[in-house]
């Protein structure tokens, strides 16, 4: 049966999702889009009547799914301190995918012609990130704000450096798309992490 409505819409969200990343912006078309989602450019332009709406709309599905899997702190471990380490390190190994690297890329090579877009996709992966652990740490730590999003973004920062970037710049090869909690401590120097963060936080 064929695809109508929202779910047709959905469908041709993730297909083109999958075709901006293998392909980047400039060089995906949408008669590439309509092809890999099987369906008509008159559909496809009735759910999305430009490319840079297109464009638009995945980011926002690429900060959904992003969030999604990053959690909260509290979702890690009941003690604090592990919360907060294990955090850091699966904000690193979310950003070390492929497919995060490939969107920060087009983030990026977008900025200037899209601000808006790159703005909000950079606000939900690093500053949302940030508020999330920032208000687990006042939580937690009892330490009021502005002191607990300063150490947010000092241990988020030192979880980043300098992987993320040797990865972002392809210095490093990316983590593959399976990567997931299972293989965090095999993806990510968790002791590392655990590390800084026992030194920069009290004990809860």
């Amino acid at each position: 049966m064929a695809r109508r409505g929202e779910e047709l819409k959905e469908h041709i969200l993730w297909s083109a999702k999958d075709v901006f990343l293998e392909l980047g912006f400039e060089r995906t078309s949408m008669d590439v889009v309509a092809a890999r989602a099987s369906t008509s450019k008159r559909s496809l332009y009735a759910h999305f009547p430009s490319k840079d709406l297109l464009f638009r709309a995945v980011f926002d599905l690429a900060r959904t799914m992003y969030l999604n899997r990053l959690k909260t702190p509290d979702t890690y471990s009941q003690d604090a301190t592990e919360a907060v380490t294990v955090y850091c390190a699966r904000f690193l190994q979310l950003l070390l995918r492929e497919p995060a690297l490939r969107t920060c890329r087009m983030g990026i090579a977008e900025a200037e012609r899209l601000p808006e877009a790159s703005s909000q996709y950079h606000d939900a992966i690093f500053r949302t990130s940030q508020d999330r652990l920032a208000a687990f740490i006042t939580e937690q730590f009892r330490i009021q704000e502005p002191a607990s999003a300063e150490l947010a973004t000092d241990l988020l920062g030192r979880s980043l450096h300098p992987r993320f970037f040797q990865a972002l710049f392809g210095v490093e090869k990316p983590l593959p798309v399976g990567s997931d909690e299972d293989s965090l401590h095999t993806d990510v120097d968790v002791d590392r992490i655990r590390g800084f963060v026992t030194t920069l936080l009290p004990t809860p």
